[in-house]
């Protein structure tokens, strides 16, 4: 072992003369983080996340909507995100209030949540939108993620699909289906995350 490599996972206490090894205590980062939440979070967390992690948004300076703006269409149009053109104006709006500044320098200010509505299985499609789920799945092929089929078929016969669909769309994470991480949502309200989670176990 490389004193170089050593110094990496050991530290050194010299105790009477001695030197003596200790392991070090090392907190990795989470596996996933999410976006502030906002009105616009969902499109941020379904659009932004594919590519990257929520610290490249949280470490560029406080800038203005113009530049979020230019950000989001240099995404879309020059690193082929897949960033639906009428869901760049909202995402400028939310990554502006969020992690920019007003038009004097101000903090820009947040707006309070929309209350969401119940909703229902046939109501899957319109929410995968909504959230960006189609950015990384799709119906019948495997695209980032897993297939909704795919999945559907997995959870066939297991009593707590709902329950590994609900934790899933809220916490994320990675290893289910490979190694590519999927970010968590926890914007997604209880009556979404049922209708989403009975449309996906419905998928042929």
């Amino acid at each position: 072992m490389s004193g170089r490599f050593r110094n990496l996972v050991l530290a050194a206490a010299v105790i009477g003369g001695m030197t003596c090894a200790m392991a070090l205590d090392i907190q990795l980062p989470p596996e996933t983080g999410a976006f502030k939440q906002d009105r616009g979070a969902e499109i941020a967390n379904g659009q932004c996340l594919i590519c990257h992690s929520v610290e490249y948004v949280v470490l560029q300076p406080p800038m203005p909507r113009a530049f979020w703006k230019s950000s989001v269409q240099k995404m879309q149009q020059k690193y082929g995100a897949p960033i639906p053109d009428d869901q760049v104006e909202a995402l400028a709006d939310y990554l502006a209030r969020n992690y920019g500044v007003g038009p004097n320098g101000a903090p820009a200010p947040l707006e309070a949540p929309v209350p969401t509505q119940s909703a229902a299985p046939s109501d899957g499609p319109k929410l995968a939108t909504k959230y960006g789920c189609f950015g990384c799945h799709n119906v019948t092929v495997k695209v980032v993620g897993p297939a909704y089929r795919d999945i559907a078929a997995k959870y066939k016969s297991d009593a707590d699909a709902f329950g590994k669909i609900d934790q899933q769309i809220h916490k994320g994470g990675s290893g289910k289906w490979g190694p590519m991480i999927m970010p968590p949502f926890p914007q997604v309200t209880a009556a979404e995350t049922k209708a989403l989670a009975e449309w996906i176990l419905g998928a042929k």
